[in-house]
C-alpha cells in the first residue's frame, strides 16, 4: 500500500465529534519553530515571505484542525498578512498559533511570527495574521465545528474583538457585492 492510500483509509471513518462540548483557546493552542536554512532565502540573505506564508498556513492549520477534530480542513480566507521584519538564514521561526474566533463550520486562527538569532538572542515580531478555515466532511462539504469557549476573561476578550472584527469584515464584503451587482 502507498503512503496515501494509507493517509485516505486512515480517514474513512473519523469519529463522530460532540458538537455541544466547547473548547478554549488554550486547547488548540499552537506553536512551531524551523530553523531557516539556505534553501529558504534569496540571494541576500532573507527568508522568502512565500516560506513564511506557508509556515503559518501550515501552523495554523493544526489549530483549526485540533479544534474541530476533524482531519480536513481548506483555508477559506487570509487577512492582513503583515510582513513587519525580514527573518534571515539562521534565524529560528517561530509561530504562535490561536483561535480566535468559531462559526458554524469556520475558524479564525490568530497567528503571531517572531524570528529569532540564536547568536545573539535576538528576538523580533516578524509578521502578524488571521487565516479563516473551514472544516469539511467526507463528502468535502462544510460541517459544524464546536463552539469556542472563553475559559477566561482574557480569552472573552480576544473572542470578542474577533467577532467585531468578524461582523466589520461582513460588512464590508456586503458593501463590496452590492457595488458589483451595481456595476453589471
Amino acid at each position: 500500500m502507498n503512503p496515501f492510500e494509507r493517509i485516505v483509509n486512515r480517514y474513512k471513518t473519523v469519529p463522530k465529534v460532540d458538537l455541544a462540548q466547547g473548547r478554549s483557546i488554550a486547547y488548540s493552542r499552537s506553536t512551531t519553530r524551523r530553523l531557516m536554512e539556505l534553501i529558504d532565502a534569496n540571494a541576500h540573505g532573507n527568508v522568502h515571505g512565500g516560506v513564511i506564508m506557508r509556515m503559518v498556513d501550515e501552523s495554523a492549520a493544526i489549530v483549526a484542525i485540533k479544534h474541530s477534530q476533524l482531519p480536513t480542513v481548506v483555508t477559506a480566507r487570509v487577512e492582513r498578512f503583515d510582513f513587519l521584519a525580514p527573518a534571515y538564514i539562521g534565524n529560528v521561526v517561530t509561530i504562535h498559533c490561536e483561535m480566535n474566533y468559531v462559526g458554524r463550520s469556520s475558524m479564525e486562527v490568530g497567528v503571531e511570527v517572531m524570528a529569532e538569532d540564536l547568536i545573539t538572542g535576538e528576538v523580533r515580531h516578524i509578521a502578524s495574521s488571521n487565516v479563516i478555515y473551514v472544516a469539511l466532511d467526507e463528502n468535502r462539504k462544510p460541517t459544524p465545528v464546536p463552539p469556542l469557549v472563553p475559559a477566561d476573561d482574557e480569552e472573552k476578550a480576544i473572542v470578542e474583538r474577533a467577532r467585531i472584527r468578524r461582523m466589520h469584515k461582513q460588512k464590508i464584503d456586503e458593501e463590496l457585492k452590492r457595488a458589483e451587482e451595481k456595476k453589471d
